[in-house]
């Protein structure tokens, strides 16, 4: 495995990471608490540090499940989590951005993650108007200082919000999630250019394009009713997965994983520090881990 510094939290992470929606329940599979200690327990073996994760995937559920899984070993991970959000089922949120909820929501993830601190807590896709609150930021910057966070992000809903991106110091932010992959590349443009401004750290989220970069999706590829896939427009599953092959054979190198070869290729970006893809099982952190073999 290799190690980047998260800009400036000083924190050492490891180049992949765990991103959990799956345990949330709305990706095709629901996820006991043995499914989830078995890939939690091949990403510490491969020397993965990093863990993100969010209180609507599910109530609280996925941070549950991790906060279970690395319960006798927290010390050695970096716990990134979100607030914004409550989870109602599946696929239905209302937002939560009042500050004493936000207190609310992040004594909830402590909880379920059995930690006294989150390392990283993001302000999570949420408007502008709600991003645009002193007294929210005031509020946790308080909880800081009290230790129950060390550091805060922002993961930007749209991935051209540069209001969010460009105000992260003013507001004690230290690093930026956003999508980012091959088959969107809109951060390129105006977000990473701020985020090296600011000496912001990067996690790309998304980065095999919702596994559509793994290569094994072709066009007319339908999703059960509990997969977030599920609720796209069939365009734009066909137009995925058409990109997906012309990249495939254009510039993905013969006998190259594709899913490797596109985490590292989020990778080479000098702005980014970290992916955080799904996986469903140990296999799949098995490969996301090979993508450090082409950085």
């Amino acid at each position: 495995m290799k190690y980047r510094t998260l800009g400036k939290t000083g924190l050492n992470v490891s180049v992949v990471g765990v991103g959990t929606w799956q345990f949330g329940g709305e990706w095709g599979i629901n996820y006991e608490q043995k499914d989830v200690n078995a890939i939690i327990g091949k990403a510490k073996e491969l020397g993965i540090n990093l863990i993100d994760t969010a209180e609507c995937y599910g109530d609280h559920l996925s941070e549950s499940l991790v906060g279970e899984a690395i319960r006798g070993d927290r010390k050695d991970w970096i716990v990134a989590t979100k607030f914004g959000h409550h989870f109602h089922g599946n696929f239905d949120r209302t937002d939560g951005f009042d500050p004493q909820d936000v207190v609310r929501q992040l004594d909830a993830s402590l909880k379920a993650l059995q930690t006294d601190y989150i390392d990283l807590y993001q302000f999570h896709s949420g408007p502008d108007s709600a991003f645009d609150q002193d007294v929210l930021w005031e509020t946790l910057n308080r909880q800081v200082q009290a230790g129950k966070i060390r550091h805060l992000g922002i993961s930007i809903g749209s991935n051209e919000n540069i209001h969010q991106t460009s105000q992260a110091t003013k507001v004690n932010a230290e690093a930026i999630q956003v999508v980012y992959n091959r088959l969107d590349r809109a951060p390129e443009k105006e977000v990473f250019p701020s985020c090296e401004k600011q000496n912001l750290g990067v996690l790309a989220r998304v980065p095999l394009a919702s596994g559509f970069l793994s290569g094994k999706y072709k066009p007319g590829a339908q999703f059960p009713s509990n997969d977030v896939r599920s609720r796209w427009d069939q365009i734009k599953l066909d137009t995925y997965a058409k990109e997906v092959e012309a990249i495939q054979r254009d510039e993905v190198p013969p006998g190259t994983d594709m899913a490797a070869w596109a985490l590292a290729w989020c990778l080479k970006n000098p702005a980014v520090t970290t992916v955080i893809p799904g996986c469903k099982d140990p296999a799949q952190v098995a490969a996301n881990a090979a993508a450090v073999e082409l950085v």
